[in-house]
């Protein structure tokens, strides 16, 4: 068996599985898609799985439009459905941070997102399962709303596939090897292999395979809990993927009355070893959300709760990705970090980032992404937190 690959990525979640698929597409001939479990059994198989576009950033709203669009387009593009939802996406806006969040609006227009301030008459109206209370406008967005992790990821691993990829589940990696300042390759228990560049996307699990080769990533493991509720019939139940920073709570529908709703900005975070943590949610955390769900949504009063579950976020300094090669290790890439929203935005990201490792080209702001800005000390500056969730 041939051991020697143009890349090996090391993680086969979104941002792993759509790297893969644009490399190939981008005509290089040897790709290695490596994964310790199953397809999308880390961070993104159990992703909300919210898609919109509501940055505060030109670079982010940028990267998540084109997302949207990849999304939207993935049937043709890749020949199965991702299980994009265009539902609509609304995202609820107080009086503390309804000066921000025109700017932000008017810059995602200027970027050519689809979205647009709905004030509290006409949102009232619109939105008749909405309790009102504090809320001053929503920004909504038509092409927002939900997509399957597990499905988007097998997307692009057939796609992947067809175009001559290899991908080897099941396969931990046990090594990352590295001579001088160059990484080599990896080590598995089937042996060598060995890589012109190394992909790191393993998520939460990223520093510690950065670390068996000497590099370093400063990142966290944050627990994060989520719940599934479902809707009694004969109610008018919101269809749309919805943020909320007034009671610090994300929704988004699964379809047949249910959603999953979890917990936004601001909250407090609990940092975990991503090996060893409690993998059942709190009761008070479960009680916590249904009092605010049932408050914000009326008609959800009463829902019946079906599942409750915990993942893990690998948040980074500033919330942003680490995206790109770095200057203190040749032949290495980094593209995990995703803070809670990486899902969303890793099908643009990966596709500029293999346009970057293909033509050595790279425009300024995406180049921002790499490690290199922790030692530069550029780290990314938010507006307001509703951008976390």
């Amino acid at each position: 068996m041939n051991q020697s690959y143009d890349f090996v990525i090391v993680g086969a979640g979104i941002s792993g599985a759509a790297l893969a698929y644009y490399l190939k597409k981008s005509g290089i001939g040897r790709v290695l898609l490596v994964e310790r479990g199953e397809l999308a059994s880390g961070g993104t198989g159990k992703s909300a799985a919210i898609v919109r576009q509501h940055y505060s950033t030109r670079l982010m709203a940028r990267l998540a439009k084109r997302s949207v669009d990849i999304f939207r387009g993935m049937p043709g593009e890749l020949g199965a459905d991702g299980g994009y939802r265009g539902v609509g996406y609304a995202f609820l806006i107080s009086d503390e941070n309804a000066e921000v969040a025109r700017k932000n609006l008017a810059m995602q227009q200027q970027v050519g997102i689809n979205t647009s301030w709905l004030a509290a008459d006409m949102a009232a109206s619109r939105f008749p399962w909405l309790n009102m209370d504090r809320v001053v406008g929503v920004g909504f967005e038509p092409e927002g709303g939900y997509a399957d992790p597990v499905q988007s990821v097998e997307a692009y691993v057939g796609a992947f596939k067809k175009l001559g990829g290899e991908v080897r589940t099941r396969m931990p990696c046990r090594g990352v090897l590295r001579s001088g300042d160059r990484i080599t390759g990896i080590s598995t228990d089937h042996g060598v292999i060995n890589a012109g560049t190394v992909v790191n996307a393993a998520g939460p699990w990223a520093p510690a395979l950065a670390r068996l080769a000497g590099v370093p990533i400063e990142m966290r493991s944050i627990r994060e809990q989520d719940t599934v509720w479902e809707g009694r019939t004969g109610r008018d139940l919101p269809p749309h993927s919805i943020s909320n920073t007034l009671d610090a709570i994300y929704i988004r529908p699964q379809g047949d009355r249910r959603y999953v709703v979890g917990r936004g900005f601001p909250k407090e975070y609990e940092e975990v070893d991503e090996n060893n943590y409690k993998e059942t949610p709190d009761d008070d955390f479960i009680a916590e959300v249904q009092k605010r769900l049932e408050h914000r949504i009326p008609p959800l009063q009463g829902a019946k709760l079906i599942h409750a579950y915990t993942a893990l976020y690998d948040v980074t300094p500033d919330w942003y990705p680490y995206v790109g090669p770095r200057a203190d290790v040749k032949s290495y890439v980094d593209f995990s970090g995703g803070s809670g929203h990486g899902f969303k935005i890793a099908p643009g990201i990966a596709e500029e980032l293999a346009a970057w490792l293909v033509t050595g080209k790279v425009a300024e702001d995406f180049k921002q992404l790499s490690y290199d800005r922790i030692a530069q000390k550029r780290l990314f500056v938010q507006s307001y937190g509703g951008n976390r969730g």
